[in-house]
């Protein structure tokens, strides 16, 4: 018996960090660990764990040990969104790890697992840009003027499913000059390539007015390679109101449906 409990020991020590860490919400489930010691003879011999059922529940949020609905997941991504400028000027680390983790979370219990069989439903229409793993960091948010003297505005796309069109606009406010305000319009094409993702062809780009276009010139291909659609997206997460995505460059796009009049 003595080498038994010698054997078991070890285990009995994993079990109840692995419990602590349940309960303290490191761990990406609760596991329903509960740890019972085995009749022994005055002396605590082993201990032996079992599965404990969590009811009402299908999965947890990470880090949480809360287990949610999609909905409450949808409800901590805008929280978690608020004030990171939809994350084009950098994150910090752990801001950044939350909304992905959420992202994923959402990715994996999308009510449409085969978006493109459902692109006139589900995606025509008009879209407003909330997160991306875009950034315009350092040098290149310096010589884009996006510092002091031009603000980043919205961030919208229109896709037309009858046409095979996506049009992104991008709103640009000069602060140094009075009331000029603009955008950057850039027309793609697009072909279904499977269940999930869509091959995009850049077609065309403008600036427009003239003088936010002469403010760009200098840069214009910096910022046509930051904002270029061009590649394969796949479509990893769509209802009725959010769309998540991801391109053949790693970044990820959290968009939420807006009404066309909004643009």
């Amino acid at each position: 018996m003595a080498a038994t409990a010698a054997v078991l020991r070890p285990l009995h020590r994993h079990l109840t960090q692995v419990l602590a860490s349940q309960q303290e919400g490191i761990l990406p489930y609760p596991l329903g660990l509960e740890i019972k010691p085995l009749p022994s003879s005055g002396r605590r011999r082993c201990l032996w764990a079992k599965q404990v059922p969590m009811a009402g529940a299908s999965e947890a949020s990470p880090g949480t040990g809360v287990y949610k609905t999609t909905e409450d997941i949808k409800a901590e991504l805008y929280l978690a969104l608020q004030g990171t400028n939809r994350g084009v000027f950098g994150l910090t680390s752990t801001k950044k790890l939350k909304i992905e983790t959420l992202v994923e979370q959402l990715e994996s219990r999308t009510p449409t697992p085969n978006p493109t069989d459902h692109l006139q439903s589900k995606v025509d229409g008009c879209w407003k840009l909330i997160y991306s793993t875009i950034t315009i960091l350092g040098s290149k948010r310096t010589k884009l003027g996006l510092r002091d003297f031009i603000s980043l505005g919205d961030l919208y796309q229109t896709i037309d499913v009858a046409k095979g069109r996506a049009i992104n606009v991008i709103n640009f406010n000069a602060k140094g000059l009075k009331l000029l305000t603009g955008q950057l319009t850039i027309e793609a094409s697009y072909t279904i390539a499977s269940k999930t993702r869509v091959n995009i062809k850049l077609e065309n780009s403008i600036i427009t007015p003239d003088q936010l276009m002469n403010l760009f010139q200098k840069n214009y291909d910096l910022l046509i390679e930051i904002f270029n659609p061009a590649g394969w997206l796949d479509i990893t997460y769509i209802d009725d109101s959010l769309r998540i995505g991801r391109d053949d460059k790693g970044t990820i796009f959290v968009l939420e449906r807006v009404a066309q009049e909004s643009v």
